[in-house]
């Protein structure tokens, strides 16, 4: 894994700086983490923030607050302009210690975009700046995790799967591809990545379809590119795994379950 490398962040008049950097098709920051806290917002396009093995998709309608510190990893899955408020953690009245997703309404988005004018006049920022956190509502999201295997012979299986999401080949298949039985392949994926291989590569089908979702595909089309075989299929798989419709999760509504336990492909 690369080095954590801190992020500089220019001084500001007030104690947030806005600053937008536009991210290539395929785009992804080395692990890296800030002194200050980060509220990473799509001004354009469809962004992806991993902290671990935690995975979040953020439209439009949706920014993470990374706590100062985190290391995370951002990138896009195609063309966006990433923008990001820094909060200076001494002037910041926030004390949420976890990557936390919250809703970005049309308010919001302004404001953010007020208060990246360069040529703000010092009195108005700090007015601006003070609304900020009124406006910070976390959504009750689960992010979707799909581990990092570090045995050769679950990666290459891993691999192959995230590459393709819709590989429809079973463990039998898998195992004989690396060289492996069954039983020996399913331990091997529990012990590697604390899930039976169904259970990971459901996540893995759900963390693929999501920027594309967020895109705007149908869901029928996304269904089948990652998987399964109608969308009523994968609407139950995602509903198990995140609790909560994949509507209600890009866009921020607060009707949330919790989450089925050791959820299977389904």
């Amino acid at each position: 894994m690369t080095d954590a490398v801190v992020g500089v962040v220019p001084a500001g008049v007030g104690a947030i700086v806005v600053g937008n950097l536009p991210l290539a098709s395929g785009q992804w920051f080395v692990p890296h983490s800030h002194p200050q806290h980060q509220l990473a917002w799509a001004r354009r396009g469809v962004l992806g923030v991993a902290v671990g093995d935690a995975y979040w998709v953020l439209p439009r309608t949706r920014a993470l607050w990374l706590p100062a510190g985190v290391v995370h990893r951002t990138g896009a899955t195609r063309d966006a302009v990433l923008c990001s408020l820094y909060f200076e953690p001494d002037r910041c009245d926030l004390d949420w210690t976890e990557p936390t997703p919250v809703a970005v309404d049309g308010l919001l988005a302004h404001l953010i975009t007020h208060l990246g004018r360069e040529n703000l006049p010092d009195a108005a920022r700090l007015r601006a700046e003070a609304l900020v956190p009124d406006l910070l509502h976390p959504l009750p999201a689960t992010p979707i995790d799909v581990p990092d295997p570090s045995d050769d012979r679950v990666r290459a299986v891993a691999d192959a799967l995230l590459a393709d999401p819709s590989d429809s080949r079973g463990l039998d298949a898998h195992a004989r591809t690396v060289g492996v039985s069954r039983r020996t392949l399913s331990r091997l994926f529990v012990h590697d990545t604390g899930m039976n291989f169904d259970r990971w590569r459901t996540h893995a089908r759900l963390r693929a379809a999501l920027p594309l979702l967020a895109e705007g595909h149908p869901v029928s089309r996304v269904a089948h590119t990652v998987g399964y075989a109608t969308p009523s299929a994968f609407l139950a798989a995602f509903r198990r795994v995140v609790g909560t419709s994949p509507g209600r999760y890009l866009h921020g509504d607060a009707s949330f379950e919790a989450p089925a336990t050791g959820a299977a492909d389904g």
